[in-house]
């Protein structure tokens, strides 16, 4: 087995494959898809709309906050490219408008297609720019996957991380706020007995 096979193989299995959505959207709708997006890993697609006389489709992407990445008015088919400065959840959202009252609306069919990290460059682009022979490029292509690996690994270290300073600033607070119940119910008790004896000594129950 020669190298570029077993490059081939390690891409095969390491690498993300692309994913792709197709739905229907009614006219005058909004349909909203949720990306997860990892901080400077670029995010490349496609879409596709099948033909609907009189109706007109918006496409926007957008962060948490709001904000625009990415925005086409009357679309039909295109690319688009997302990068974000953060971890993420973006929103890619169609917006259907029917325009023509006279004709009868009809649903648009939207395939989109998406492309994290390393699938999402273009090597055809890099080996004609660089001028790379077919190994160079199957090198160049295991050097991006291979920091794409460490970069996962890091990412997962660093949601662990994240998990388990939450997980114990939960069990702290929790903590806390037993040892606040707790005197809570103490206190309570010992008004209780206090209020009790003085009402039983009112009624000459007890001395």
């Amino acid at each position: 087995m020669n190298i570029i096979n077993v490059l081939f193989i390690i891409m095969a299995i390491y690498c993300p494959f692309g994913h792709s959505i197709r739905f229907l959207l009614q006219p005058n709708t909004k349909r909203c898809l949720k990306e997860e997006m990892r901080k400077d890993v670029l995010v490349t697609g496609n879409y596709s709309l099948s033909d609907s006389p009189g109706v007109r489709t918006d496409l926007i992407i957008t962060d948490t906050k709001g904000h625009a990445a990415f925005n086409r008015e009357n679309i039909d088919k295109g690319i688009f490219a997302v990068n974000s400065d953060e971890d993420d959840i973006f929103d890619f959202c169609f917006i259907s408008y029917f325009q023509a009252a006279h004709q009868m609306p009809q649903a648009r069919e939207v395939h989109i297609e998406m492309r994290h990290g390393i699938e999402a460059k273009n090597y055809d682009q890099v080996a004609a720019i660089s001028k790379l022979k077919p190994l160079e490029l199957e090198l160049q292509k295991l050097d991006d996957l291979s920091a794409a690996i460490i970069g996962d690994f890091e990412y997962m270290k660093k949601r662990e991380q994240a998990m388990r300073d939450t997980n114990e600033s939960t069990n702290a607070r929790i903590f806390y706020l037993s040892i606040f119940s707790m005197l809570c119910l103490l206190g309570l008790a010992i008004w209780q007995i206090i209020y009790l004896r003085q009402f039983f000594k009112a009624k000459k129950l007890i001395d």
